[in-house]
């Protein structure tokens, strides 16, 4: 279950569309930074739900202005132009979870990494499943890359945003990692 730390006196959460060609996904911030990226065409109803459970009593503001920062770099992502994010974040989630959370940030642009290979940089081996858990209920997709772990006999295992979301982030940035 997730932390619902937020002061209630700050319980807005700031979202907008991210569209790009037939593509459209969710992103949310707090006034304290970036809490969550849908998959392609999830329903708003996924990520209100998420809101609802995270935070408590929370407010839902559609503000394009205050998400630029994000959708912006976002795009640049989407476009080659950057290989990792300066956007805060505000991750709503277990110690464990951010825990998971923070390993899967230092798998470097273009690589990836197994499940068991997250749990051994906890010094966890055992937790694998545990691992995989937390990794399923990143908040923030792409920027915390959940899609550049793979199963350990490199086979493309689930993501939130469908596995061809995951084939695609992966190919954008090594076209040659499914080659």
């Amino acid at each position: 279950m997730a932390d619902k730390t937020k002061d209630s006196s700050d319980n807005r959460l700031y979202w907008t569309f991210l569209t790009g060609g037939t593509r459209k996904l969710v992103v949310a911030a707090t006034s304290e930074g970036l809490s969550y990226v849908g998959g392609w065409e999830e329903a708003f109803d996924t990520f209100e739900s998420w809101a609802r459970k995270s935070f408590v009593e929370v407010r839902l503001i559609e503000d394009e202005e205050a998400m630029r920062p994000y959708v912006r770099e976002l795009e640049q992502y989407f476009a080659g132009e950057r290989t990792d994010f300066s956007i805060p974040t505000s991750l709503q989630g277990t110690a464990f979870q951010r825990e998971v959370w923070a390993a899967m940030c230092r798998v470097p642009y273009g690589r990836t990494a197994s499940y068991a290979d997250i749990a051994a940089s906890l010094q966890k081996p055992q937790a694998v499943r545990a691992v995989g858990t937390a990794i399923g209920r990143n908040p923030v997709l792409i920027v915390a890359p959940c899609h550049r772990i793979i199963g350990k006999n490199g086979t493309l295992t689930g993501y939130r945003g469908g596995l061809e979301m995951k084939k695609q982030l992966l190919g954008l940035e090594n076209p040659t990692h499914l080659a």
